[in-house]
């Protein structure tokens, strides 16, 4: 019963992909330390618990830490589970400050939960109404809908096609701009709207369509408001510099400027005989899992072994 009931609770604010892969792929050992650079609901971590390993988590989006301490009671005070608030830009000192100074695994599922895109209020998603926020870090200054209002034409332009890869940018460039001329742009609804006249799309439009319209310059604002490039090629080498000889980083990405970050400092990583890649190709998910989970479809998870 008490299994069913984690499972239900953990599927509610976000479903692990590749659970059983990263598992796996990461070897895990019992009574080793492992790092969860990007807890969110846990289920990772848990995994990696039940067969025997000790996780220090680390979030920077304090909803995900408050549901994992409410819901992992036990496995906190019993020292099986760590908990820290922070980005994990900051891998090595985070690491340092909680004596896990050497590891024997590090998993980092990147992008945004399940909880964060059905939660409105959070702005990630533009099938909820909310406030344009996006951010996974409430502490952080800057919203999506500040980035909106205040940025060029031209900054606009480069987020979207480089960010995005949004072929139509210049058209909403030109649209946002237009429009927070009349009245500042400040929901998830308002973004989607200006985005579809913007394009020329007469009247209602199906949640197909907008997910169409939509979806690269939603991503494009989150991944700008969290930095999370730059946050995730700074972090690989820290990860690389905590795990001892032997030990893995796996790298769950899903689009292709994320992969194609990792790829590179992976393949960069072997080249200095620093370890080697272990998925010569990234790992997909199955079928079934497709099917149970539709985030999945995009996830690709790549493992390297340090030497």
């Amino acid at each position: 019963m008490r299994k069913k009931e984690k499972k239900g609770v953990m599927n509610n604010f976000h479903t692990p992909v590749l659970l059983k892969e990263v598992i796996d792929l990461l070897q895990v050992k019992t009574g080793k330390k492992y790092i969860d650079a990007t807890l969110g609901g846990a289920g990772h971590a848990l995994e990696i618990i039940k067969k025997g390993g000790i996780v220090l988590g680390i979030d920077c989006d304090k909803e995900a830490l408050d549901f994992v301490k409410k819901n992992q009671e036990s496995r906190i005070k019993n020292h099986e589970l760590i908990l820290v608030k922070g980005n994990f830009r900051d891998l090595e000192e985070i690491a340092h400050l909680n004596n896990f100074n050497k590891v024997s695994g590090i998993i980092f599922d990147l992008g945004v939960s399940s909880f964060q895109l059905e939660n409105g209020k959070r702005g990630f998603s533009f099938q909820k109404g909310g406030p344009l926020d996006m951010r996974m870090d409430a502490d952080l200054g800057v919203k999506a809908s500040d980035l909106l209002n205040i940025l060029s034409k031209g900054e606009l332009y480069e987020i979207f096609i480089k960010l995005g890869e949004e072929h139509r940018a210049r058209a909403i460039s030109d649209g946002i701009v237009s429009a927070r001329r009349i009245v500042p742009i400040q929901t998830t609804g308002d973004l989607s709207g200006v985005i579809q006249e913007a394009l020329g799309i007469k009247g209602e439009i199906t949640d197909f369509t907008r997910a169409k319209i939509s979806k690269r310059v939603f991503q494009a604002l989150r991944i700008v408001v969290n930095d999370e490039l730059e946050s995730i090629r700074v972090a690989l080498p820290k990860a690389l510099d905590l795990l001892e000889s032997g030990a893995r980083v796996g790298v769950i990405s899903f689009h292709s400027l994320e992969d194609r970050i990792v790829k590179q400092s992976f393949i960069d990583f072997e080249k200095r005989n620093m370890g080697k890649i272990i998925t010569k190709k990234p790992v997909i998910a199955g079928i079934e899992e497709m099917k149970i989970n539709s985030r999945s479809r995009s996830a690709k998870l790549r493992v390297f072994e340090k030497n």
